[in-house]
């Protein structure tokens, strides 16, 4: 092979590292200033965020994170996600969403998992996460509804607890009102029999006045017949 042929195959191949060099280095730029504004944004986040690596490594979490699950940043950068809190991490659902449903779907909402840490006690935590490929990140929010579930669980049974009372009230009065049914249809036959009494003495008394009109006048017939016998 030519001298000048080896050449231009060298610089060839050198241009194509450069070229490579800067593509590897574009992307890690692109990665670090991904991973910058997700940071700050989620800094002033209400709930508790995770930056994760495609590995599963913390690479950030928000000061909330920090203050719920009374952590510091040096127990928790860099670590792998299972392994935090001496293993409190290691959560079959967490696992599950992390390993299997999020690299299908790539964002998943409202995933809940119910865990008892050894620091914080039993919590419900509501998961949001999100699988960015391009910059090979893992946004993980997390959202303690802990209180909110033990209010829905009492009024879930207080309303479960009203509806017995309710049927049972209910119950009691259809039975008065039947009970009140069987009285007033008592109480009607009694004032239908009333009316029928009443009716009977009006007869009877009809047939007493005129028997004693009869009798008085017959009377008198007989008075008459005797003061002419004795004539």
């Amino acid at each position: 092979m030519k001298p000048k042929v080896v050449i231009n195959l060298f610089m060839s191949n050198i241009r194509n590292m450069k070229k490579g060099k800067n593509k590897i280095d574009e992307a890690i730029e692109a990665r670090r200033l991904a991973l910058y504004y997700t940071s700050a944004l989620v800094d002033v986040a209400r709930e508790c965020f995770l930056i994760l690596s495609p590995d599963l490594r913390v690479l950030s979490a928000n000061p909330m994170f920090y203050q719920i699950f009374k952590v510091t940043p040096r127990q928790t950068e860099n670590r792998f996600v299972y392994k935090l809190g001496n293993g409190q991490w290691n959560i079959p659902l967490l696992k599950k969403l992390l390993e299997e449903i999020l690299p299908k779907r790539k964002i998943v909402k409202n995933y809940e998992v119910q865990h008892k840490f050894q620091t914080i006690g039993g919590k419900t935590i509501l998961l949001n996460a999100r699988q960015i490929d391009s910059i090979q990140l893992i946004v993980l929010a997390m959202e303690d509804i802990t209180e909110r579930k033990k209010l829905e669980k009492k009024l879930a049974d207080y309303t479960r607890e009203l509806e017995i009372k309710v049927n049972l009230r209910t119950e009691e009065l259809v039975n008065q009102v039947k009970e009140l049914e069987s009285v007033n249809k008592s109480m009607i036959g009694r004032e239908l029999k009333m009316v029928e009494l009443k009716k009977e003495i009006e007869n009877l008394k009809k047939l007493v006045r005129n028997g004693n009109g009869k009798n008085g006048n017959g009377g008198n017939e007989n008075g008459n017949y005797k003061n002419n016998q004795q004539k």
